[in-house]
């Protein structure tokens, strides 16, 4: 598991880029912006791709099913299971904390 980027659900994805004023890696449209925030990325998440209620982290993994069965089995509460999105396949967990994060490999 390698942290991947920080996603962040926002209103209005242009409003956002303009607001973070990072450069842009990556852009879907309105769902989805990649911005370039040195060490990590910061993923804007427009309405469509709202997957957390709050900013969260996200985990890069060979293998989001396993790693959700794997993380369940060590006291993680599934919030949603494993899906397709766009670009990525994704899980949302919280863990024994109550901090939500994303797990997820590219397509």
């Amino acid at each position: 598991m390698k942290l991947g980027n920080v996603l962040i659900p926002v209103a209005d994805l242009d409003e956002a880029i303009a607001f973070y004023g990072l450069p842009v890696k990556f852009r879907d449209g309105d769902r989805f912006a990649a911005l370039d925030g040195g060490g990590v990325t910061v993923a804007l998440a427009g309405p469509a791709e709202h997957v957390t209620p709050a900013a969260a982290p996200s985990y890069k993994v060979d293998d989001v099913r396993e790693s959700v069965r794997e993380l369940a089995g060590r006291g993680a509460e599934v919030v949603r299971g494993p899906e397709e999105g766009p670009h990525e396949r994704r899980a949302v967990l919280r863990d024994p904390s109550g901090n939500v994060f994303v797990l997820y490999s590219p397509l």
